[in-house]
């Protein structure tokens, strides 16, 4: 499937596919598809992804963002995990990914910007996304400001809830703060059937979504002996269904 779109400008829908592994990568080749979210571990959050999937995410014909984070849990990272990331991201700017994913919280959960500032200064002329750590925040709109001083260009957001379809006020009041000086992306349970709502209530124009569909595992004995868990890939079909969906909820 191929999606033809126009030439894009600030206004316009912006659909953004995160992937874990080399079918994701391949299968988010579209036209429809703005940026792809480059990670490994998608059902712990996305963690940074491997040497290989990075190699291969440099015949990307869409740009590729990458995940910096070092483990699952929290946001909270040490001077050794922080190195960790430093790291990664020297691996990222050398395969000449588009851009860095990143976040570091305090152990208050508000943003550590003094850690944001070096990983940033460590991207070099990568952009620079905020992930989901903004949505731990307690002062949401103190962490605006924060992530547009930063120079972030777009902050993933639920709303500070679970599911962005739950979290569509926030998202409204992000969107109004942020007056064109961040783009705020509503990530989170975004599926065709929900983005109506979620679209004219927050007034968002940019849209994260995995859009897998479950596959079967190939052999049972691969879940017996715990080599293998439920899985589901990355779907053509889920995306263009999704972007179709945004398409005529912006209309």
């Amino acid at each position: 499937m191929s999606r033809s779109a126009a030439p894009r400008s600030s206004e316009e829908i912006s659909l953004e596919i995160c992937v874990d592994e080399a079918q994701g990568l391949f299968a988010a080749q579209l036209d429809c598809v703005a940026r792809i979210e480059l990670c490994a571990g998608l059902g712990l959050g996305g963690l940074t992804p491997s040497p290989g999937l990075i190699a291969l995410a440099r015949r990307s014909r869409v740009p590729v963002f990458a995940m910096v984070r070092p483990r699952a849990g929290d946001f909270v990272f040490s001077s050794a995990e922080e190195e960790q990331m430093l790291c990664d991201i020297t691996v990222l700017r050398e395969a000449g990914l588009a851009g860095a994913v990143l976040g570091a919280a305090l152990p208050d959960s508000r943003l550590d910007v003094a850690m944001l500032e070096r990983l940033s200064k460590a991207c070099g002329p990568m952009r620079r996304q905020l992930h989901r750590v903004f949505d731990l925040v307690p002062d949401p709109f103190e962490a605006l400001e924060e992530a547009i001083a930063l120079g972030f260009e777009r902050i993933l957001t639920s709303g500070l809830t679970p599911r962005a379809p739950d979290g569509v006020e926030m998202l409204r009041a992000l969107r109004e703060r942020a007056a064109g000086r961040i783009d705020i992306m509503a990530g989170g349970f975004v599926r065709p059937d929900k983005v109506t709502t979620l679209s004219k209530i927050s007034g968002v124009k940019s849209f994260h979504a995995s859009c897998r569909r479950k596959s079967a595992v190939q052999d049972e004995r691969l879940l017996h002996f715990g080599f293998a868990v439920d899985h589901a890939v990355t779907s053509p079909v889920e995306i263009g269904l999704l972007y179709d969906a945004i398409r005529a909820a912006q209309h």
